[in-house]
Parts: C-alpha cells; sequence; structure tokens
C-alpha cells in the first residue's frame, strides 16, 4: 500500500494551493485516511498520467487531474461515503470525462446561453422549469459562470424540458420560451426559482414583470401556439438525446453521468478547460 506520507501531503498541499482549492486529504482523522490511501494507491487516472492517482501525485511535473481526483476522493471520505460508493463515483466522472460515443447533437441556435461562444467548455442543461434540485442547482451554476470560478471557461446553455411528473411543468415551461424569446430568460429563470414555491400560471406575468419584461409582450408569447411548438420540439430533441429526467447536463457534447453536487459538477468543468486549453501541469 501507498501511504500519503509527508512527502505526498506536501505535494498534494502545494498543487492544491496552485489551483485555488481548499485542501482536504491533510485533514482526515487516522482511519479516513487510511481509507482514501487505500483508494488512491489503486484507482488510476483516466488522462495526463498512466499510474495511480498516488503515483501520479509523486511524479513531476505533478498532473493537475492527480490533484483534481485525490481532493474528489478526500471530500467523499470525509463525507462519510462508503469504499465502494467511491470506487463506483470516480467511475462514473471517468465515463462522463472520457466519453466514447458520439456527441449529442444539440442545436444552440435559439437557446438561452451565458458565457462566450469561444469559452472551451459548453456545458448544456436539460432542465424542467418545475424541478426542484433543478431550481437550486442551476442557479449556483449561474453564479459560477456568472463572474465566478468559470467565468471565461465555460458557455452555459438551457433547455426547456418539461417532466410530466412536475405539477405545471408545461406551464412554466411555457414562461420560460417566452421569457427566452424575449431576451431575458436568466433574470427571469433566476427569477422563478428563487420564487420556486410561489408558482402558479398566472402569476408567470408579474415575474415577467419584475424583472422587466414587457407584460403584454409577455403575454403573447405565453399564449402563442408557436411558442408551444418550440417546447414540444426541444422535448423532442431532449428524447432523442437519451433525456430521461432533469437535470441532465452534457459537457462538450458528452452526458455527464456523475454526481449532480455544485462542486463536482464545478471541479469537472474546470477539468476538461484545462484539457481542451492543453494546461494539464501544476507549475513548480
Amino acid at each position: 500500500m501507498i501511504r500519503i506520507g509527508i512527502g505526498i501531503l506536501v505535494a498534494l498541499s502545494s498543487a492544491v494551493t496552485a489551483l485555488a482549492q481548499p485542501g482536504t486529504c491533510e485533514t482526515l482523522d487516522d482511519k479516513r485516511r487510511r481509507l482514501a490511501e487505500e483508494i488512491l494507491a489503486s484507482e488510476y487516472l483516466y488522462d495526463c498520467c498512466d499510474d495511480t492517482i498516488s503515483r501520479c501525485l509523486e511524479a513531476r511535473p505533478v498532473c493537475r487531474l492527480a490533484v483534481r481526483l485525490a481532493e474528489d476522493v478526500c471530500r467523499r471520505v470525509a463525507a462519510g461515503q462508503d469504499e465502494t460508493g467511491i470506487r463506483r463515483a470516480l467511475s462514473r466522472r471517468a465515463r462522463s470525462m472520457v466519453g466514447g460515443g458520439n456527441s449529442a447533437e444539440i442545436d444552440l441556435s435559439n437557446a438561452p446561453t451565458l458565457g462566450p461562444d469561444e469559452a472551451p467548455v459548453t456545458v448544456v442543461i436539460y432542465a424542467c422549469a418545475r424541478c426542484p434540485y433543478c431550481s437550486k442547482l442551476i442557479p449556483a451554476l449561474y453564479q459560477a459562470a456568472d463572474g465566478g470560478v468559470l467565468a471565461g471557461d465555460v458557455r452555459l446553455a438551457f433547455r426547456i424540458f418539461p417532466i410530466r411528473g412536475h405539477e405545471g411543468s408545461t406551464e412554466a415551461g411555457l414562461g420560460f420560451e417566452a421569457a427566452a424569446e424575449l431576451g431575458g430568460f436568466w433574470p427571469f429563470m433566476l427569477y422563478a426559482y428563487r420564487h420556486f414555491d410561489e408558482f402558479s400560471a398566472e402569476v408567470q406575468i408579474e415575474w415577467a414583470a419584475a424583472v422587466d419584461l414587457d407584460r403584454t409582450e409577455f403575454t403573447e408569447r405565453l399564449r402563442d401556439n408557436a411558442t408551444r411548438d418550440l417546447l414540444v420540439e426541444i422535448k423532442k430533441e431532449g428524447l432523442v438525446n437519451g433525456v430521461e429526467e432533469t437535470p441532465t447536463l452534457f459537457l462538450n457534447g458528452r452526458p455527464w453521468v456523475g454526481d449532480l453536487a455544485v462542486d463536482l459538477l464545478v471541479d469537472a468543468i474546470q477539468e476538461e478547460a484545462e484539457r481542451v486549453k492543453g494546461d494539464l501541469w501544476v507549475a513548480d
């Protein structure tokens, strides 16, 4: 077994500092550190370094992915996840980042987007306007992309995907689409998710006015059959791409099958940006 010895901890701490991430491995108690040691000594990287996470941390230069995966493992250990669950989570992350199949065909010509078109990572989010988890996750990703840690590295694109089991999903989806057509999608989306528990079909008109959308134009778009037809087309596209639940995310065309935790998604998006830009190694 390869121990997380002083040398590796120092290297990891230095690398974590360079990545502007909080260190976790060095804070583990002895029992949890032993579990982290076992996982880091036997799990291999899927890019950048052809060895275990532990050995890649000892190599020079240090692969950024080794640091990210070590921190991922240690955060999970600190949170009390068991070994089997952690290994499965690492496998899902690898499948999400490496892919292997064809990229999803997603038409973003009429999709609301946030971030530069030339960003190294495009994240497409299929979400229901009445999805409780979406109402928490998506504003957090928005914050990270809009002047936060992901600014400049990611372009977020939103695809409305009503879920039949969510009451009011079609009516709320029409509201989202109406706001998008009027150029006010992101403020409206944030407002709607912030007032998630106050939803009704009628109150959306007041929400539109609250984010400075024209009340009359919004109402017309909300009730226009063309808006409904577009919503149907977007959902058909999602179904073709295998979307069954929300939120479903695609990173540069690859479906994300890992955990839907904000910190993990941010970490994975940063990893993808580094890969695209060729920024794979931690500077000494």
